[in-house]
């Protein structure tokens, strides 16, 4: 499909640039994509759409401090890298490098006091770099005091507390990104909804460029995700599955937990434990198998996060959706406002649009 059909009009004010105090006070879009209709509600009246029975699923990876400002041994010249995905290898992550066109194999960046240094291992295309880590110490501590959070370029100043870009699940450290659809829940929110009969289950998916790399090709055939690394417990594949049997919902919390049941039970056919990288690209035509519900955040234009939502209520729709947003000044991206999209729906009709 033409990248053009995912456009719209985002005036630049709805851009959130921080987060609410208290999380659960935003505004929830709720669709019912089989009747088509919206309403206009605060995220905690999400209860008033859940029943007992089912089953919420959340990414529980946690942010790192993965923005590092270095200086290139060689030059002496500014280098910013991102660290994207760790590697087999030791102490070896997959980077995006900021002036890439002088970084090579054999360079090093040197951050901080000097105690961390990277060298560079191995060149790939569009910035990215494997690079390898010298250093003496635990890394994810020389990380907290030397690396920043990676923010989205649209956020135009820096956060003051971390904790403001992590959800309060986060726990397995790894990610370049935050699932941001999960922000808006508290503890005090999810004790409400454990109290109603609701289960609540864990995946995690290492959020790298995959999710946030732009689409720069004309037809969304063409492009190709960056695979990030996912994982599923035995436990949480044995209770989806009882779920799925039962016919109770599987609701998902953000597009990155979406990717990750999507992926498993399109490789396996049914839940099961597993641990893989996953390249998914879910855009309209995509017959959803793993979920019955998904709770997002309003994302960017032609984005493979819009596709993905298009594949689950229908582009038209979708875009219908995102023109209301705008008008009812929703706010948008990381920090933004949530959408809960539920009801039955025929995929084959959808893909003709």
């Amino acid at each position: 499909m033409d990248i053009s059909l995912f456009d719209f009009n985002l005036p630049e004010e709805l851009i959130a640039q921080s987060p609410l105090k208290a999380r659960d006070e935003a505004r929830l879009m709720v669709i019912d994509r089989e009747h088509k209709t919206i309403e206009h509600r605060i995220f905690k009246d999400l209860l008033e759409y859940l029943r007992p029975g089912d089953v919420l699923v959340r990414n529980n990876t946690k942010v790192i401090p993965a923005r590092l400002i270095g200086t290139k041994v060689e030059t002496g010249g500014h280098c910013e890298v991102l660290l994207l995905k760790q590697l087999p290898e030791v102490d070896t992550w997959e980077c995006l490098v900021g002036n890439a066109r002088s970084v090579h194999v054999g360079s090093h960046v040197t951050f901080g006091d000097g105690s961390l240094t990277c060298e560079c291992v191995k060149e790939l295309d569009e910035g990215i770099r494997h690079m390898r880590f010298i250093y003496q110490g635990i890394f994810l501590e020389i990380l907290e005091r030397l690396g920043k959070m990676p923010l989205p370029p649209y956020i135009k100043r820096q956060i003051t507390d971390n904790s403001d870009y992590q959800t309060v699940y986060a726990k397995v450290p790894g990610s370049a990104a935050a699932p941001t659809a999960g922000f808006h829940f508290t503890p005090e929110l999810f004790e409400q909804i454990k109290a109603m009969g609701i289960e609540v289950l864990d995946v995690t998916l290492n959020i790298g460029l995959g999710t946030f790399r732009p689409v720069k090709v004309q037809d969304t055939k063409d492009h190709v995700m960056h695979s990030e690394l996912c994982e599923m417990s035995e436990y949480t594949a044995e209770r989806l599955n009882l779920a799925k049997k039962e016919g109770r919902r599987i609701i998902a919390i953000g597009t990155t937990s979406v990717r990750t049941l999507e992926s498993i039970y399109g490789k396996h056919g049914c839940f099961k434990a597993d641990k893989m990288d996953t390249s998914i690209f879910i855009s309209p035509g995509y017959h959803y198998q793993a979920i019955d519900a998904l709770i997002t955040n309003f994302h960017l234009p032609k984005s493979t996060l819009v596709m993905l939502v298009s594949a689950f209520m229908g582009r038209k729709w979708t875009l219908h959706c995102y023109e209301e947003a705008v008008k009812e000044q929703y706010r948008f991206f990381s920090f933004g406002d949530a959408m809960f999209i539920y009801g039955d729906f025929d995929y084959d009709s959808a893909a003709e649009e």
